[in-house]
């Protein structure tokens, strides 16, 4: 086993990871759902309807539940659930939100390319990103 398979053992063994349907029921709950792919990614294959795109180098300022930087519409409480292609970067991610303090991060198991093989909604990306 490589290092960085050790680092994303290390970091699901933190997380209740969801599945697609699962973050779905969890978005019409009022979740965040959270697309951390590049603006490239999400032009060529298309975004989740009312996720929010912010690219990962710009992640934990925007959702630092205390920082100067944070988007609004979330607290340290509300479910967070984090998306990349394929479920990898997104839980790497979701482990460092954890440790920001948003207890409920998680991430998409399999990442958008799971979502939009379960046939869920989506639209045609390409929607900058919450610089």
């Amino acid at each position: 086993m490589s290092a960085v398979d050790d680092l994303l053992a290390d970091a699901r063994s933190t997380l209740t990871r969801v599945d697609p349907h699962a973050a779905l029921r969890l978005q019409e709950g009022g979740a965040l759902l959270v697309d951390i792919r590049p603006i490239a990614n999400r032009a060529a294959e298309g975004e989740i309807p009312d996720a929010v795109p912010i690219e990962r180098i710009h992640l934990e300022w925007r959702l630092d539940p205390g920082g100067s930087h944070r988007i609004g519409g979330f607290t340290r409480d509300t479910p967070v659930v984090v998306l990349c292609n394929e479920g990898y970067a997104s839980s790497l991610a979701a482990r460092d939100l954890q440790r920001l303090g948003l207890a409920h991060a998680t991430d998409l198991v399999g990442g958008f390319r799971a979502w939009k093989a379960a046939g869920l909604p989506v639209r045609e990306g390409g929607t900058p990103a919450i610089p």
